[in-house]
C-alpha cells in the first residue's frame, strides 16, 4: 500500500533498483577474459539458483503449479526469455567492447519504443503530446545515426528488445521475481549446455583463471536478480509515476560512466541527438504526470459525489454488506532472505 510510511523505503529501494542498474557496465569488464556468450551462459545459470533461493525465503511456490496448467502464459515466458537473451548478449557485449554510451541511448529510448509498440501492436492511441514525443525521438535517432555515420544499431536492438520484453510480461502477467525464475528456468538446460560445451573443447574460463574468477562469473545471478528483489520492493510502495521517473536514473549514470570513467567519444552531434532524446522524454514525462494528476482528481470528484448522493436519501435503506469479505493480500509473504514481495509485471531496465 502506496502509504507514507511505505513510500520512504519503497524509494530507497527503487534508488537501490535502479541505481545498481546504472553502475553495472561497471561489473562486466571485470569478468574478462570471458566472452560475452561465456558470461550470458554464467548469468542465466547461476540468476536460476539466486532467485530458487529467495523463493525458498519468501515461501513462494503456488504459481508453478497454476502456471504448468497454462500452456499459452507458458509459451510466453519462452518468448519472453529468448527476447531477454538477446538484451542481455548485447548489452554484456556493447559494454565491454567499448560502446557503453550507445547502450545508454537504448534505455534512454526505450519509453518511446514502448509507445510506439503499442500503437503498432495493441492498436493504442497517443494523446498528442505522446506523439509529439515519439516525433522528437525520430529526429534524434536520425542526428545520432548521422554522428556515428551509421544507425545506432547497439540502441536499437537494446530497445526494441527490451520494449518487446516488456510487452510480452505483461501479456505473461506475473511477478517479477517468479517471471525471472521461469525465464531463467527455460534458459537454464541451453546455457548449461554451452557452459558444458565451453569446458569440453578448453573455451571456457571458469576453472582455468583462478578461484576469484570463477566467484566473479558466479556473482552474475546475484547481480541479476538483487536488483530485481529491491525492484519488487519499490513497487509495492511508491506510484507508478515516482517509478517511471526513477526509472531514467540507469541511462542517466550509465551515460555519465561512458563518458567519464570509460572515455567514450562524445562528438558535438551525439550531443545533439542525446538533447532531442531528453526533450523528447521530459515531454512525456510531463504529459504522464499531467495525466496522473487528472485521474486523481476526477477520482475524489467521484467519490465525492457517490458520498453526496448516499447522504441525500437518508430514508432509503442500503443493502447490508456480506458478513465476510476476504480480499486478496496485496503483498506475498516477505522471508529473512528479501526485503518483500518481488513486483507486479512491469519492465525493468536491465544490463
Amino acid at each position: 500500500m502506496e502509504t507514507d510510511e511505505n513510500q520512504r523505503p519503497g524509494l530507497v529501494y527503487g534508488f537501490g533498483a535502479y541505481g545498481i542498474w546504472g553502475l553495472v557496465p561497471l561489473y562486466w569488464p571485470l569478468l574478462k577474459p570471458a566472452g560475452a556468450m561465456e558470461v550470458l551462459a554464467h548469468r542465466m545459470v547461476w540468476s536460476l539458483g539466486v532467485v530458487a533461493i529467495a523463493l525458498a525465503c519468501t515461501r513462494r511456490w503456488a504459481w508453478i503449479r497454476e502456471l504448468a496448467r497454462q500452456p499459452r502464459r507458458v509459451g510466453l515466458l519462452v518468448l519472453s526469455a529468448t527476447v531477454i537473451t538477446v538484451n542481455w548478449g548485447v548489452y554484456i557485449w556493447a559494454v565491454n567492447s567499448g560502446h557503453v554510451v550507445e547502450a545508454s541511448l537504448g534505455y534512454f529510448i526505450n519509453p518511446l519504443v514502448t509507445i510506439l509498440l503499442g500503437v503498432v501492436l495493441l492498436k493504442e492511441r497517443l494523446r498528442a503530446a505522446q506523439w509529439a514525443a515519439v516525433g522528437v525521438g525520430l529526429a534524434a535517432v536520425v542526428v545520432i545515426s548521422i554522428g556515428y555515420g551509421q544507425l545506432p544499431w547497439i540502441s536499437l536492438v537494446l530497445a526494441f528488445s527490451f520494449g518487446t520484453y516488456g510487452l510480452v510480461k505483461k501479456k505473461v502477467n506475473l511477478g517479477g521475481l517468479e517471471s525471472l525464475a521461469a525465464e531463467s528456468t527455460v534458459l537454464f538446460l541451453p546455457a548449461l549446455g554451452f557452459l558444458l560445451w565451453l569446458g569440453a573443447t578448453g573455451g571456457s574460463t571458469f576453472t582455468s583463471h583462478g578461484a576469484g574468477h570463477a566467484a566473479w562469473l558466479a556473482s552474475a545471478g546475484v547481480v541479476t536478480a538483487g536488483p530485481l528483489v529491491l525492484f519488487g520492493a519499490a513497487a509495492i510502495r511508491v506510484p507508478l509515476t515516482t517509478l517511471g521517473l526513477l526509472q531514467y536514473l540507469t541511462p542517466v549514470l550509465q551515460l555519465a560512466l561512458g563518458v567519464a570513467y570509460f572515455h567514450e567519444a562524445m562528438p558535438p552531434e551525439r550531443w545533439a541527438g542525446f538533447a532531442l532524446v531528453w526533450v523528447a522524454l521530459a515531454v512525456l514525462t510531463w504529459d504522464a504526470l499531467r495525466t496522473a494528476r487528472r485521474t486523481r482528481a476526477r477520482a475524489v470528484e467521484l467519490r465525492a459525489a457517490a458520498a453526496r448522493e448516499g447522504s441525500a436519501a437518508p430514508g432509503v435503506a442500503q443493502p447490508a454488506a456480506p458478513a465476510a469479505v476476504h480480499k486478496p493480500a496485496l503483498r506475498a509473504r516477505s522471508g529473512a532472505c528479501a526485503p518483500d514481495a518481488s513486483a507486479r509485471d512491469a519492465a525493468t531496465p536491465d544490463g
